[in-house]
């Protein structure tokens, strides 16, 4: 396979800007594809060229196939990066990419499709014998109410063509079935263009451990360990960190060598990650799904293994298959992430876009920061809230959140609402300080600060 020497950035935000990074380090060209709302981004000054596909709206920008594919063309480029979000998992951008002969830097349109609709996954899972969460396909109330009864309540309602948190509904009673499969649905079909949804029980407490993988499209597959991203806000993420806290190293190992056999049953090329729910109580876990892109939190991998995620999805891309063996990867202390979002906790959370009027990052030894803004910049109302990720890399847990504390106590953020108060609370609470929370951790968080999720201003 030709040489990559242009890569197209289907993307905005923090991600472009650390794509553009790795980039610059191999002496890749980046050509960004911008809305009119990113055309004065940083991401916008760091790549060698920006292009503007359309309208701030991202159904009239990032999210138009053929647009993106037509500005790789008419770019030259050799490829088209799609970070995460967007188009990054939507197979009619690999199977236009492979028509046109551009590089999609990612896994193939079958692979996407397989995991993409999650009861697909399920089955490849249950394939490669990897436990799955008890549940299934529920194509009509009456079918749904059957299984719900077999799997028992609680239970959760999810969309079969996305994720998330979006088209999820949670199930305490069998009567509220009926009510939350219409919701689910119609906010799936609304989101993901799938109304189908399937259920599963709700496993509680429980923790949410993924594995970042590699695979080189032929069979080979490598993990480059797991991480904890148990705490969360309605099935968002708000902090992940490696190593996983508190549980057992055999337990580990099983769920890494079952994200790997799941890969490798794929024939799985790029980089990806497969999400487990883990029973600590029982040590047990199942498979959740995979996401068939970067994740937003591989900066921890990366602080953890030293390996560049980005670059070695543009090798595996351009041909080059595996550069590391399992035996290479050799993780070293703790590395934890924040994001910061703008977006206001007093107001139940509200976006908050705007203009930065001014902003300082965080330094210093084992902290790393990934962000778009700086002072001036703009913060549209038409994207994701995420500003930044911050890092903190430790020789150990201890020495990790010590640091990421006195990160976030450091960043100065002005002229947009953001959740570095609430995140500093995160941080400072002993239950997340002794290691191990569970996903229900910051909704009993919030609801001890305030009475309840909303309104709350911890």
């Amino acid at each position: 396979m030709a040489a990559i020497r242009r890569i197209l950035i289907a993307n905005r935000g923090e991600i472009a800007a650390r794509i553009i990074r790795t980039c610059r380090a191999l002496g890749i060209e980046t050509v960004l594809a911008a809305s009119v709302a990113d055309r004065d981004s940083l991401p916008a000054r760091l790549a060698d060229r920006t292009l503007c596909i359309g309208p701030a709206r991202s159904t009239e920008s990032y999210l138009r196939v053929e647009t993106v594919v037509q500005a790789a063309l008419g770019a030259g480029a050799h490829a088209i990066h799609p970070g995460y979000g967007f188009l990054s998992e939507r197979a009619a951008l690999a199977r236009l990419c492979e028509a046109q002969r551009i590089i999609f830097i990612g896994p193939t349109a079958d692979q996407i499709e397989a995991v993409g609709d999650k009861l697909r996954a399920r089955a490849e899972a249950e394939a490669a014998n990897v436990p799955v969460v008890p549940g299934g396909a529920a194509a009509d109330a009456a079918a749904a109410l059957a299984l719900a009864r077999r799997i028992g309540a609680p239970l959760l309602v999810k969309a079969v063509g996305g994720g998330g948190g979006r088209g999820m509904k949670r199930v305490d009673r069998l009567q509220e079935l009926p009510r939350a499969m219409e919701l689910a649905s119609s906010e799936a079909g609304a989101a993901f263009g799938d109304a189908r949804v399937y259920l599963e029980r709700f496993v509680t407490p429980g923790r949410h451990i993924e594995v970042q993988v590699l695979g080189d499209g032929a069979g080979r597959v490598i993990h480059l360990g797991e991480r904890d991203c148990s705490v969360q806000r309605r099935y968002q993420k708000l902090i992940e960190e490696t190593p996983a806290p508190g549980l057992a190293a055999s337990l580990l190992q099983r769920i890494e060598e079952a994200a790997v056999r799941f890969a490798e049953r794929l024939a799985y090329r790029g980089a990806g990650t497969v999400e487990f729910l883990v029973d600590g109580e029982r040590g047990e876990f199942y498979f959740l799904e995979m996401n068939a892109r970067i994740q937003v939190e591989h900066p921890v991998t990366e602080a953890v293994t030293g390996v560049d995620l980005v670059a070695e999805q543009i090798a595996i891309a351009g041909g080059e298959g595996l550069r590391l063996g399992q035996r290479d990867v050799r993780p070293s202390g703790c590395a934890i992430e924040c994001r910061v979002n703008a977006e206001d906790p007093a107001q139940d959370f509200a976006p908050s876009p705007g203009r930065v009027t001014e902003v300082s990052w965080p330094g210093g030894p084992g902290i790393r920061v990934d962000t778009h803004i700086e002072g001036g910049s703009r913060v549209p109302p038409f994207y994701d809230s995420l500003l930044a990720k911050i890092i903190a890399h430790g020789a150990d847990r201890a020495a990790a959140l010590a640091r990421l504390r006195q990160a976030i106590a450091a960043t100065r953020l002005a002229g947009v609402a953001s959740n570095l108060t609430f995140l500093a609370a995160v941080l400072a609470d002993e239950r997340f300080q002794a290691g191990g929370v569970d996903t229900g951790f910051v909704a009993r968080l919030l609801e001890r600060a305030g009475g309840s999720e909303r309104g709350s201003r911890a």
